[in-house]
């Protein structure tokens, strides 16, 4: 009888570890970490640029620069983990990247957004920008990802 509640009591600290574990990554990765903790996730990227031509590193390997944290998101009832990447910290406004990923790991989507570098400053980024999409997103999620960069105060 020890050793069955010895073993009844190891199982549930390993689920309660293991749910730790992913509230604890809930809204804590950023972006150009993402790719570093999970293979699921590295796979789930690549599938989703998968026959895109000349993307430059930062993209395929998600290794620009990210300042914000990712959040959890719902879309249709599925979760998705969602952030920003930049190209670097000081070209944000011209080259960003929104991407998302499903909680199980088995698809990523993502929004590449280039603006004119040099754009007057009365100028409106959200005119003059090109979107690149990844993961063959749908209304909704091309909605979701969108309004993550209407978050910024800097994008109008």
């Amino acid at each position: 009888m020890g050793s069955l509640l010895r073993n009844v009591l190891a199982g549930a600290l390993l689920l309660s570890a293991t749910g730790a574990a992913v509230a604890a990554n809930d809204g804590q990765l950023r972006v150009n970490q993402l790719l570093g903790t999970d293979a699921n996730y590295r796979e789930a990227w690549h599938d989703a640029i998968k026959g895109k031509e000349n993307l430059p590193e930062w993209v395929i390997n998600l290794s620009g620069s990210s300042s914000q944290q990712m959040s959890a998101l719902t879309k249709d009832g599925d979760k998705y983990l969602v952030g920003p990447l930049c190209e670097s910290d000081n070209n944000c406004t011209y080259k960003r990247l929104i991407v998302a990923v499903s909680w199980d790991k088995d698809d990523a989507y993502g929004m590449l957004v280039e603006v004119p570098e040099g754009l007057p400053s009365d100028k409106s980024p959200t005119r003059h920008a090109k979107y690149t999409w990844f993961g063959k997103p749908d209304d909704g999620m091309k909605a979701l990802l969108q309004d993550q960069l209407k978050r910024d105060p800097n994008w109008y």
